[in-house]
């Protein structure tokens, strides 16, 4: 039997925590199936995203093998079906590796880790002060005057997903900066109206 079936099947419906941050591993979680949200939960909502990952998935793997508990929660964002595998059971199987690949892995798990410390740091950054920077790096001259604009290529969704946000703080933080004179427009361009006022925002 392999150590990804090792552990007890369960189904689980969208909307479902899977695993909270900072909580001591007792468990190993293996996503055999669907889709989940990586990010920081505000009680039963979760303003700040990280990512999402699709299974097969270890979701705690890296935590796992440093002994340290994980650094964000993680949401069902469809229906999933996840093997919980004790956490004695996952560290005898990796003990039973070459010393070379342990080496590896631990490497591997220490890269993760630092990766995610850096993106929950950008995380937690300010929701206006990220969408100003984006607007900023992707602002375009307007040659008829001389303005700065952007222009919305992606959806909503996904700009929001690169921001770290949920699509519904985006499109509340653009109609604050909208009220606050820093950018016109509600299509697909936005005006930069105040750029000066977006850098500050910014902190660039």
């Amino acid at each position: 039997m392999s150590l990804e079936s090792s552990g007890l099947a369960q189904s689980l419906p969208p909307g479902q925590v899977v695993l909270r941050r900072q909580q001591p591993l007792a468990e190993v979680t293996y996503l055999e199936s669907g889709r989940v949200a990586l990010g920081l939960l505000d009680g039963s909502e979760m303003p700040h995203v990280l990512g999402a990952v699709q299974g097969p998935f270890w979701l705690d793997a890296s935590s796992a093998v440093l002994g340290l508990p994980n650094l964000v929660d993680a949401v069902a964002e469809s229906e999933l079906v996840i093997r919980r595998v004790p956490l004695a059971a996952f560290l005898r199987a990796t003990a039973t590796l070459p010393d070379a690949a342990q080496t590896v892995l631990r490497d591997i798990a220490r890269a993760h880790r630092q990766q995610t410390e850096m993106a929950v740091s950008r995380l937690v950054k300010d929701a206006e002060a990220r969408c100003a920077e984006w607007l900023l790096r992707h602002a375009e001259p307007l040659p008829e005057s001389g303005g700065l604009a952007v222009l919305l290529r992606e959806r909503k969704r996904q700009i929001a997903q690169q921001l770290g946000i949920a699509p519904e703080t985006f499109s509340r933080v653009l109609r604050h900066l909208r009220e606050r004179s820093l950018i016109s427009g509600s299509g697909r361009v936005l005006n930069l109206v105040d750029p000066s006022g977006l850098r500050s925002l910014a902190g660039v």
